[in-house]
Protein backbone atom coordinates (compact mmCIF):
# COMPACT_ATOMS: atom_id res chain seq x y z
CA UNK A 1 0.00 0.00 0.00
CA UNK A 2 1.29 3.35 -0.76
CA UNK A 3 0.22 5.80 2.34
CA UNK A 4 0.83 9.87 2.14
CA UNK A 5 0.06 12.27 5.08
CA UNK A 6 -0.84 16.12 3.81
CA UNK A 7 -0.10 19.25 5.83
CA UNK A 8 -0.54 21.57 2.08
CA UNK A 9 -2.57 24.32 2.30
CA UNK A 10 -5.33 25.32 -0.43
CA UNK A 11 -6.34 22.27 -2.97
CA UNK A 12 -3.27 22.44 -4.84
CA UNK A 13 -3.50 19.07 -7.98
CA UNK A 14 -0.44 16.37 -7.22
CA UNK A 15 0.63 13.87 -9.92
CA UNK A 16 2.61 10.87 -8.45
CA UNK A 17 5.00 8.90 -10.30
CA UNK A 18 5.55 5.26 -9.81
CA UNK A 19 8.33 2.55 -11.30
CA UNK A 20 5.05 1.03 -13.35
CA UNK A 21 5.68 -1.39 -15.87
CA UNK A 22 2.30 -0.31 -17.55
CA UNK A 23 3.39 3.08 -17.54
CA UNK A 24 6.70 2.60 -19.05
CA UNK A 25 5.22 0.23 -21.89
CA UNK A 26 2.36 3.06 -22.68
CA UNK A 27 5.42 5.61 -22.90
CA UNK A 28 7.27 3.73 -25.32
CA UNK A 29 10.26 3.00 -22.72
CA UNK A 30 11.80 -0.40 -23.18
CA UNK A 31 10.57 -1.51 -19.39
CA UNK A 32 12.96 -4.15 -19.04
CA UNK A 33 15.94 -1.45 -18.88
CA UNK A 34 14.18 0.06 -15.87
CA UNK A 35 13.48 -1.51 -12.94
CA UNK A 36 9.73 -1.54 -12.69
CA UNK A 37 7.20 -3.63 -11.06
CA UNK A 38 3.27 -5.16 -12.92
CA UNK A 39 0.95 -3.68 -10.52
CA UNK A 40 -2.77 -5.80 -10.28
CA UNK A 41 -6.13 -5.25 -8.57
CA UNK A 42 -4.72 -1.68 -7.91
CA UNK A 43 -7.31 0.61 -5.57
CA UNK A 44 -7.27 3.96 -5.02
CA UNK A 45 -8.67 6.72 -2.80
CA UNK A 46 -11.36 8.44 -3.86
CA UNK A 47 -9.51 11.67 -4.71
CA UNK A 48 -7.68 10.23 -7.31
CA UNK A 49 -8.50 11.21 -10.77
CA UNK A 50 -9.68 7.42 -11.74
CA UNK A 51 -10.39 8.64 -15.88
CA UNK A 52 -6.95 9.96 -16.39
CA UNK A 53 -5.67 6.63 -15.05
CA UNK A 54 -7.16 4.78 -16.88
CA UNK A 55 -5.97 6.82 -20.12
CA UNK A 56 -2.40 7.07 -19.54
CA UNK A 57 -1.89 5.60 -16.10
CA UNK A 58 -1.05 9.02 -14.69
CA UNK A 59 -1.81 8.93 -10.74
CA UNK A 60 -3.15 12.62 -10.14
CA UNK A 61 -5.31 13.66 -7.63
CA UNK A 62 -6.03 16.44 -5.20
CA UNK A 63 -5.09 15.29 -1.17
CA UNK A 64 -7.50 15.54 1.55
CA UNK A 65 -5.80 17.06 4.57
CA UNK A 66 -3.89 14.61 7.03
CA UNK A 67 -3.36 10.75 6.55
CA UNK A 68 -4.94 8.90 4.30
CA UNK A 69 -4.05 4.94 1.79
CA UNK A 70 -3.87 6.71 -1.67
CA UNK A 71 -3.74 3.31 -2.75
CA UNK A 72 -3.12 -0.59 -2.68
CA UNK A 73 -2.00 -3.31 -4.70
CA UNK A 74 -1.14 -6.97 -5.37
CA UNK A 75 2.11 -8.28 -6.93
CA UNK A 76 1.82 -11.62 -8.38
CA UNK A 77 5.53 -12.55 -8.20
CA UNK A 78 6.93 -15.01 -5.49
CA UNK A 79 8.27 -13.61 -2.35
CA UNK A 80 10.07 -16.08 -0.04
CA UNK A 81 9.50 -15.42 4.16
CA UNK A 82 11.84 -12.15 5.25
CA UNK A 83 11.75 -14.04 8.62
CA UNK A 84 11.92 -17.58 8.49
CA UNK A 85 10.68 -19.48 11.36
CA UNK A 86 11.49 -23.25 12.05
CA UNK A 87 10.30 -25.04 15.86
CA UNK A 88 10.52 -28.35 17.03
CA UNK A 89 8.39 -29.88 19.41
CA UNK A 90 9.63 -32.91 22.07
CA UNK A 91 6.57 -33.77 24.18
CA UNK A 92 9.49 -35.90 25.84
CA UNK A 93 8.61 -39.59 26.74
CA UNK A 94 7.27 -39.15 30.14
CA UNK A 95 4.91 -36.70 29.10
CA UNK A 96 6.11 -34.85 32.75
CA UNK A 97 7.98 -31.57 30.20
CA UNK A 98 7.56 -30.47 26.96
CA UNK A 99 10.15 -28.71 25.02
CA UNK A 100 11.10 -26.34 22.14
CA UNK A 101 14.13 -25.68 19.85
CA UNK A 102 13.24 -22.21 17.46
CA UNK A 103 15.85 -21.01 14.81
CA UNK A 104 14.64 -18.30 13.20
CA UNK A 105 16.46 -16.80 10.36
CA UNK A 106 16.58 -13.26 8.61
CA UNK A 107 16.32 -13.66 4.59
CA UNK A 108 16.63 -10.20 3.59
CA UNK A 109 19.88 -8.54 2.38
CA UNK A 110 22.51 -7.83 5.53
CA UNK A 111 22.45 -4.11 5.06
CA UNK A 112 18.53 -3.63 6.36
CA UNK A 113 17.55 -4.35 9.82
CA UNK A 114 14.07 -5.40 11.22
CA UNK A 115 13.01 -3.68 13.91
CA UNK A 116 10.32 -5.06 16.88
CA UNK A 117 10.66 -8.37 16.03
CA UNK A 118 7.89 -10.52 17.66
CA UNK A 119 7.43 -14.40 17.25
CA UNK A 120 4.32 -15.98 19.11
CA UNK A 121 4.80 -19.94 19.58
CA UNK A 122 1.82 -21.64 20.61
CA UNK A 123 2.29 -24.07 24.00
CA UNK A 124 0.06 -26.61 25.48
CA UNK A 125 -2.57 -24.17 28.01
CA UNK A 126 -1.92 -26.66 30.98
CA UNK A 127 2.29 -26.17 30.86
CA UNK A 128 4.10 -24.46 34.26
CA UNK A 129 7.78 -23.96 35.24
CA UNK A 130 8.61 -22.32 31.86
CA UNK A 131 12.30 -22.38 31.05
CA UNK A 132 14.03 -20.34 28.39
CA UNK A 133 17.49 -19.78 26.83
CA UNK A 134 17.79 -17.46 24.03
CA UNK A 135 20.83 -16.31 22.13
CA UNK A 136 19.29 -12.84 21.42
CA UNK A 137 16.20 -10.68 22.78
CA UNK A 138 14.23 -11.58 25.53
CA UNK A 139 11.47 -14.75 25.75
CA UNK A 140 8.69 -14.33 27.98
CA UNK A 141 5.25 -16.86 29.04
CA UNK A 142 1.66 -15.66 28.52
CA UNK A 143 -0.59 -18.09 29.90
CA UNK A 144 -3.39 -15.89 29.02
CA UNK A 145 -3.01 -16.51 25.06
CA UNK A 146 -0.92 -20.17 25.42
CA UNK A 147 1.89 -18.65 23.95
CA UNK A 148 5.72 -18.12 24.28
CA UNK A 149 6.70 -14.56 22.79
CA UNK A 150 10.73 -13.93 21.57
CA UNK A 151 10.77 -10.29 21.37
CA UNK A 152 14.04 -9.41 18.91
CA UNK A 153 14.58 -5.48 19.37
CA UNK A 154 16.78 -5.18 16.07
CA UNK A 155 17.40 -8.38 13.89
CA UNK A 156 19.87 -7.77 10.82
CA UNK A 157 19.59 -9.58 7.84
CA UNK A 158 21.39 -12.62 6.77
CA UNK A 159 21.51 -13.40 10.36
CA UNK A 160 20.08 -16.79 12.30
CA UNK A 161 19.58 -17.12 16.50
CA UNK A 162 18.35 -20.07 18.39
CA UNK A 163 16.04 -20.14 21.72
CA UNK A 164 15.58 -22.89 23.60
CA UNK A 165 12.28 -23.65 25.48
CA UNK A 166 10.95 -26.08 28.14
CA UNK A 167 7.80 -26.41 30.65
CA UNK A 168 6.06 -28.63 33.16
CA UNK A 169 3.57 -30.77 32.82
CA UNK A 170 1.00 -31.45 35.14
CA UNK A 171 0.51 -35.64 35.76
CA UNK A 172 -3.33 -35.99 34.60
CA UNK A 173 -3.24 -33.87 30.99
CA UNK A 174 -6.07 -32.03 29.58
CA UNK A 175 -8.29 -33.97 27.14
CA UNK A 176 -7.32 -31.07 24.10
CA UNK A 177 -3.50 -30.62 25.28
CA UNK A 178 -2.19 -31.62 21.71
CA UNK A 179 -4.42 -28.82 19.96
CA UNK A 180 -1.79 -26.36 20.32
CA UNK A 181 0.28 -28.24 17.72
CA UNK A 182 -2.55 -27.17 14.89
CA UNK A 183 -2.39 -23.62 15.98
CA UNK A 184 0.61 -21.21 13.68
CA UNK A 185 3.89 -19.69 14.75
CA UNK A 186 2.81 -15.89 13.69
CA UNK A 187 5.72 -13.09 13.27
CA UNK A 188 5.77 -9.48 13.16
CA UNK A 189 7.60 -6.88 12.34
CA UNK A 190 8.76 -4.23 10.31
CA UNK A 191 11.63 -3.40 7.95
CA UNK A 192 12.37 0.50 7.43
CA UNK A 193 13.95 1.58 4.06
CA UNK A 194 12.76 -1.71 2.54
CA UNK A 195 10.32 -2.40 0.17
CA UNK A 196 10.04 -6.15 -1.10
CA UNK A 197 7.62 -5.39 -4.09
CA UNK A 198 10.24 -2.98 -5.66
CA UNK A 199 7.48 -0.49 -5.98
CA UNK A 200 9.59 3.04 -6.40
CA UNK A 201 8.06 6.76 -6.24
CA UNK A 202 10.17 8.31 -9.26
CA UNK A 203 8.68 11.85 -8.50
CA UNK A 204 5.60 13.63 -6.51
CA UNK A 205 5.03 16.90 -8.21
CA UNK A 206 2.80 19.75 -7.03
CA UNK A 207 0.91 21.16 -10.39
CA UNK A 208 0.46 24.87 -9.36
CA UNK A 209 1.20 27.61 -11.34
CA UNK A 210 1.09 30.39 -8.23
CA UNK A 211 5.18 28.91 -7.39
CA UNK A 212 3.49 26.67 -4.23
CA UNK A 213 6.70 26.02 -2.58
CA UNK A 214 6.63 22.54 -0.78
CA UNK A 215 8.78 19.38 0.48
CA UNK A 216 8.09 16.02 -0.43
CA UNK A 217 9.28 13.06 1.44
CA UNK A 218 9.32 9.36 0.91
CA UNK A 219 10.08 6.96 3.46
CA UNK A 220 9.46 3.05 2.28
CA UNK A 221 8.88 0.36 5.18
CA UNK A 222 7.74 -3.17 4.84
CA UNK A 223 5.84 -4.78 7.63
CA UNK A 224 4.05 -8.07 8.50
CA UNK A 225 0.68 -8.86 6.97
CA UNK A 226 -1.07 -12.40 8.11
CA UNK A 227 2.43 -13.88 8.24
CA UNK A 228 2.48 -17.55 9.66
CA UNK A 229 4.14 -20.70 9.99
CA UNK A 230 3.57 -24.23 11.20
CA UNK A 231 5.31 -26.22 13.73
CA UNK A 232 6.71 -29.62 13.38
Amino acid sequence: ALKMKSYLSGMPELKLGLNDKLLFEAAGRPAARTKSVEMEDIKFHHCVRLARFENDRTISFVPPDGEFELMSYRLSTHVKPLIWVEAVVDPGHSRSRVEYMVKVKSQFKSRSVANNVEIHIPVPSDVDSPCFNAAVGAVRYIPDNDCVVWSIKQFQGQKDFIMSASFGLPSVGADNRDAYMKVPISVKFEIPYFTVSGVTVRYLKIIEKSGYKALPWVRYITQNGDYQLRMI
